[in-house]
């Protein structure tokens, strides 16, 4: 057997049933025969996105992988590493390389010392019998402390090298995980028990870990109230009682109003980096901070009190001492939580409800959101965004219910990103409603690889919000927007869709959005993605209290 054939059969024990590649590599057909299904994309980024959205929804249980192309391949699948990397999602990637004989003659592109800096580990198999090793290495980073891209690199010469069937072996690495001292829990429940206001920010380490069970509870027992990041929005369900929403680039009034008042912050699998995309943190206040980075610990703030080690472990470590501290049943309501979030999100609907209803022509994009949430089942559901704008506008509204209900991401911010990360979402949930929210600037970057679900059969539902312009940007260039036109687009979307394979309409008024919606998920249903073109307005107004 050949060295893609150790390759694949790998991929298989670690349970590897798909993987997404674009244009040529010798992996491919391997896979192929191995029992690996092979999705071809219409643009690398495309292709690792889908992966980036698979790895998300099974939290790292499965990994998405993407192979490419030699030279090209590598180079354009580069943004979609780069955008995995920030948000610290873990896919595999195995682009080919060079053969021994041709590595490091210029202008030969060598995947390993280009991508080390948006990688979490990049290696290369350079001999075809060390390809286990390498692999069992890849595996046991993209499960263990902050997760990220891991890249090895696959020379021609290594994937053709003839190895004896009987002459190697592989066992998936074991997961090891930890939990935090004693002492140190201690001290963090105490401080939180001991504060009039606190609250806790609950991040995507809570989604990796599979630990909303225990911050439900721990929650409960405390009487704390829970706002999330944008990639921890779904840790905690926003319709609880204790629920802020979400404290991100945009968000909830709740979330702001908390934090303005706030006396001590417990931060949960979040590594409270200074981010746009990050609400920041109030000053002067206590924190506390539970992360399975050691390094997060006094990054961008300084920390009080800290809990190092998985999030599961560590919430149900705090569980037991807010237990020992309270009583089993735990404590009521002391601080008045629960009718403060309310009058809190009584005034934040007061302010913004009227957009949610809004029956003006062209249509309020928060009109479509809120038609959105109204015709699925928002529990069977998993929902992304785009890129700007349209993130902006559903991140306050949406309220998941479940885990992994939303995917955020945002720490870098690509344009088109959306559409691979639903189609990834759907091959790791087939069961589930998945939709993609985009603007008609990111249709323009992703929007071919919508054949790619049409061809895939892959059913996810895409909404373009249609405004015909990149939504603010006239203000950077006043000039160029007034004199040529440069902040606007144009395009038959939906046309553009049907073309493509997928089920589209183009709605043009309030009344037509939920029929649309419902249709669209008809054919969903079968196999088929569906595009709807909502004819929306300008819409600059978002909920951004942090800026």
């Amino acid at each position: 057997m050949q060295g893609n054939q150790v390759i694949a059969q790998i991929l298989k024990a670690e349970g590897v049933d798909w993987l997404s590649c674009f244009p040529a590599q010798g992996l491919i057909d391997v896979a192929s025969m191995e029992g690996i299904r092979p999705i071809m994309c219409r643009q690398e980024r495309a292709g690792v996105n889908m992966a980036d959205g698979y790895s998300r929804i099974t939290n790292g249980k499965k990994i998405g992988v993407f192979t490419m192309q030699t030279g090209p391949g590598a180079e354009n699948a580069f943004s979609g590493v780069a955008q995995a990397f920030a948000d610290s999602v873990p896919i595999l990637l195995l682009p080919g390389g060079q053969p021994a004989s041709r590595m490091g003659v210029h202008p030969n592109f060598e995947a390993v010392p280009n991508y080390q800096g948006v990688t979490k580990w990049a290696g290369l198999f350079n001999q075809v019998e060390r390809i286990p090793e390498m692999m069992s290495r890849a595996f046991t980073h993209l499960r263990h402390g902050r997760l990220g891209p891991v890249l090895l690199e696959i020379p021609g010469d290594v994937a053709a090298t003839e190895i004896p069937h009987d002459s190697f072996t592989y066992t998936p690495p074991k997961v090891h995980k930890s939990g935090a001292s004693a002492e140190d829990v201690r001290d963090v429940v105490t401080a939180l028990l001991k504060a009039s206001s606190p609250v806790i920010n609950a991040g995507q380490g809570v989604l990796y870990a599979e630990a909303t069970p225990e911050l439900v509870a721990f929650a409960e027992l405390t009487h704390v109230p829970v706002f999330t990041t944008l990639a921890g929005k779904s840790a905690f369900p926003e319709t609880h009682p204790l629920a802020l929403g979400t404290a991100a680039s945009s968000g909830t009034m709740m979330a702001r109003d908390f934090l303005r008042n706030t006396d001590f912050i417990l931060g949960v699998g979040t590594s409270f980096a200074i981010s746009h995309f990050n609400a920041p943190m109030p000053v002067g206040v206590p924190m506390a901070q539970c992360t399975n980075c050691a390094e997060d610990l006094n990054k961008d703030y300084r920390i009080s009190y800290g809990a190092v080690g998985d999030a599961k472990i560590v919430l149900q470590q705090m569980i037991e001492e807010a237990k020992r501290q309270l009583g089993v049943q735990g404590r009521g309501d002391v601080n008045g939580v629960v009718e403060g979030i309310k009058r809190s999100h009584k005034a934040f609907m007061a302010e913004w409800g009227p957009r949610l209803a809004s029956d003006e022509v062209p249509m309020s994009p928060y009109r479509v959101i809120n038609e959105i949430a109204h015709n699925v089942d928002v529990a069977n559901t998993i929902i992304t965004h785009d890129s700007g704008y349209p993130r902006e506008q559903l991140v306050p509204f949406w309220k998941p219910v479940t885990p992994r209900g939303y995917i955020g991401w945002g720490k870098s911010t690509q344009l088109g990103y959306g559409l691979g990360l639903a189609m990834g979402a759907k091959l790791a949930a087939p069961d589930k409603t998945v939709i993609n929210i985009m603007g008609d600037a990111a249709f323009g970057m992703a929007g071919m690889d919508v054949e790619t679900a049409a061809r895939s059969r892959i059913g996810i539902l895409t909404i373009v919000l249609n405004n015909g312009v990149m939504t603010h940007y006239a203000d950077h260039f006043p000039h160029a927007a007034k004199h040529w036109g440069s902040n606007k687009l144009g395009g038959e979307y939906a046309q553009v869709a049907a073309a493509l394979g997928a089920y589209a309409e183009k709605v043009a008024t309030p009344d037509a959005i939920g029929g649309a919606i419902q249709r669209g998920l008809a054919a969903t249903q079968e196999g088929r993605p569906a595009l709807l073109e909502m004819m929306t307005k300008e819409e600059e107004d978002v909920c951004s209290y942090w800026r």
